[in-house]
This record gives structure tokens, C-alpha cells and sequence, in this order.
């Protein structure tokens, strides 16, 4: 039966709807039936989505131009606004203030908080907003009123510098959008202070999926040597030196990223060491050394950026894996994380597997994470679990 709505109709082809209407948020391209005045609608524009016979089925975002043709925002027939922005925000804030006592965390993941396309990380009365789709762009000015309104934001940052921004079409751009920001902002977490820059800094400035990994491996860092690649802003090499490490080094390729992790040092008051150099060859040059740590932790950048790159990456963790092991103290601790949504969880921990193997080391997993929970996962969208973490004990 057809029904009138108040937005344009986006049509799935015949038989194609099953999957959507088992709970899944996303409608492809190939789904699409794809009429002339479908294919004309501007990206990002709030729709109706219909099965073939004309059922409505639920309110959606719509890019012609994206695989991910649709994207789910609710309901059939209902008004994306400033309102629903704000309930959906209220939903998620109190989710997190069940989470959490302090108000650093990530407020909104995407698909999870019911917000396909945004993400939104909370550092006290400062917010940082990630709008991926076109829709959710165009909703930015509203979406930073909505966070005046909930959480009382006084400043908002919009860092539109990702790179799936390319495949919605949208500019890249990083940019103040209401209030003020002098400098790195502050972050509090597990009862220490970093420093992030909202700015320039990677992703949002700070990434708060590590927070449980943080706190789990400075847990394993009292009385022992701590080597941190990849430290960004000391993410790892903070707590663990506030755990009681007896040495902490600290290496990262980012002069700015290594300021702020020396000024969370003086913070936090304790003593670590911080050397500018890129890992690979900074680990080369340790086993040659003989250098050891007892706990060794790598938390690189994406190797995987795309399922195109899914082989090349795997054999970066490999390698990365391979080298680690080898400045590892018998009876220490190597932690392996990857952030690449294109390296799947059984794939990543076979290459780290593979890598230790190579460097002539055996051992066992004590542990494998995801991501903290101010991280939710939509049910339905198991690959957006895309942070993954292994620890070991190496013999």
C-alpha cells in the first residue's frame, strides 16, 4: 500500500529490502532503485525509504553517489531536525554518564547512538564533531546548537579532515564552529591528565577507544621497563609511568604529538623519556643493540586503510609484530592494537602470531580488546568493531 510522507521516496528494488528490514542500517547502491529523479536528489538529502511496492519503511539519509547509498536515521516519516538531534544526544549522554564520571568520553558513535555518519567526542564543555556523510554535514550547525543544549558545550570543533569525507563528496576543512579554542585542551582519564589538540592533532586529537587497553597495560607496568611506540600524546606511557614503571620510553615520528605528551608529563609529575624517530627503523637499531624492555607496546596508525591494502597492511603488523618481539624481555609483555576497520580481528592476530613466531619467540595471549565502551556497536554492523588489541607473554 503506497502512503504519503513528508520527504522524497527512495525506492528499493524488488526483493531487495529483506536485509534492511531485518535491522540493518545502511542501504547500498545496487539496492537502490535508481529513477532519474532519485539519481537527481542533492547528497545527503533526508528521504523516505520505501519497498518496491511502495511500503515506507523508515527516514534516511541519501547519497546517489556513495555504495552506502542510505543510511538510517529512524522511523518512517519523521522530522530531522535540531529536536532530533537533541533526543538522540540526551540518549547517548546518559549511556556515557552511566559510563563514566568525568566528562571525557566519546559522545555519539555513528551508527550506534542512532546518528549514522557523526561522531562526537566530549572533552568537558569542548566537543569535537566528525560529520562523515553529506547528511550529517549538513546538519553541522544544528548539531553544534544540540550540544550547546545537552551537554552545554561552549566550544564545538568540526574536523571534516577524514577521508571518507572524499566518498560522500564533501571538502575537507577543520574548523572552529561556535565559541573559542586557545590551544591543546586538557583530557582526563583514569585519574591522569593528558593533552590533546583538537586541531591538528590525529583523528579528534585523542582517542579515547584505548582507554581500557591504557589502563590494562599500566597494570602490568609497576617495577618494569615500558618501551611505547607509536605514543602520539603518551597514551600508554603516562599511566604507565604512574603505575610505578621504573623506565618509560616514549617513541613517536610527531614533534607536536611529543610536546604534548612531555607536558603531560609535568602534569602528572613523573619521569619518562620521549624520542622523535619512526618505529621500524628505531627498532632495527634496538636489536642490533640488544636493547630489551619488559613491556612493549605498539599502537601504530592504520596499515589498512582499504580492503585493497588489506595484504600490505597485514604484513606491516607482521613486521611490526616480528621486530617488537625481539627487544621483548624473556618473561615480558608485548601489546599489539590495530585501528583498521579493512584488517579483520582473526586476520590481525594470526599476523601478530606470525611476526612473534619469526623473531624465533613463543608465548600466549592474556588478553584481546576492542574498543572501550563510549565505543558501542550497532548490532547489526559487527565491522564497525574496528579497533582490535592483543597482548602476550613471550617466552
Amino acid at each position: 500500500m503506497s502512503q504519503n510522507t513528508r520527504h522524497p521516496r527512495v525506492k528499493f528494488k524488488p526483493g531487495a529490502h529483506k536485509r534492511f528490514r531485518t535491522g540493518h542500517p545502511w542501504v547500498y547502491s545496487n539496492e537502490v532503485d535508481m529513477e532519474p529523479a532519485t539519481k537527481a536528489l542533492p547528497p545527503g538529502s533526508v528521504v523516505t525509504i520505501t519497498d518496491a511496492g511502495g511500503q515506507v519503511l523508515g527516514t534516511a539519509h541519501f547519497n546517489s553517489r556513495t555504495l552506502i547509498a542510505a543510511r538510517l536515521l529512524g522511523a518512517p516519516d519523521i522530522a530531522i531536525d535540531k529536536a532530533f538531534i537533541v533526543a538522540k544526544l540526551q540518549s547517548a549522554l546518559r549511556l556515557r554518564e552511566r559510563l563514566y564520571d568525568r566528562p571525557y568520553y566519546r559522545l555519539v558513535h555513528a551508527e550506534a547512538d542512532g546518528l549514522p555518519g557523526l561522531i562526537v567526542d566530549r572533552f568537558a564543555d569542548v566537543c569535537v564533531i566528525q560529520p562523515n556523510s553529506a547528511g550529517m554535514d549538513a546538519l553541522s550547525e544544528d548539531i553544534a546548537a544540540a550540544l550547546a543544549d545537552v551537554v552545554g558545550a561552549r566550544t564545538v570543533v568540526l574536523r571534516g579532515d577524514n577521508s571518507s569525507r572524499t566518498l560522500e563528496g564533501l571538502d575537507e576543512e577543520v574548523r572552529v564552529l561556535t565559541g573559542a579554542l586557545d590551544g591543546p585542551v586538557p583530557v582526563e582519564e583514569n585519574g591522569v591528565t593528558f593533552f590533546a589538540d583538537l586541531v591538528s592533532g590525529q583523528k579528534t586529537g585523542w582517542f579515547f577507544d584505548q582507554r581500557d587497553n591504557h589502563a590494562f597495560m599500566a597494570s602490568l607496568a609497576k617495577g618494569a621497563a615500558v618501551l611505547d611506540l607509536f605514543t602520539h600524546t603518551g597514551g600508554f606511557a603516562l599511566p604507565a609511568a604512574r603505575a610505578g614503571a621504573t623506565s618509560v620510553l616514549g617513541v613517536d615520528r610527531s614533534a607536536p604529538a611529543l610536546e604534548l605528551a612531555a607536558k603531560g608529563v609535568a602534569a602528572n609529575n613523573v619521569a619518562c623519556t620521549f624520542e622523535r624517530a619512526e618505529v621500524f627503523p628505531f627498532l632495527e637499531a634496538a636489536i642490533i643493540r640488544k636493547a630489551l624492555w619488559d613491556v612493549v607496546i605498539a599502537d601504530p596508525p592504520p596499515f589498512v586503510k582499504s580492503k585493497k591494502d588489506q595484504k600490505a597492511g597485514l604484513q606491516g603488523y607482521r613486521k611490526l609484530a616480528r621486530l617488537a618481539a625481539q627487544v621483548t624481555a624473556p618473561g615480558g609483555i608485548l601489546f599489539m592494537a590495530s585501528c583498521s576497520h579493512n584488517a579483520p580481528v582473526d586476520e590481525f592476530t594470526a599476523a601478530v602470531a606470525r611476526g612473534v613466531d619469526e623473531a624465533g619467540r613463543s608465548g600466549r595471549i592474556i588478553r584481546s580488546a576492542g574498543a572501550a565502551p563510549d565505543h558501542p556497536v550497532h548490532p547489526m554492523l559487527p565491522e564497525s568493531a574496528y579497533l582490535k588489541a592483543v597482548v602476550l607473554q613471550l617466552d
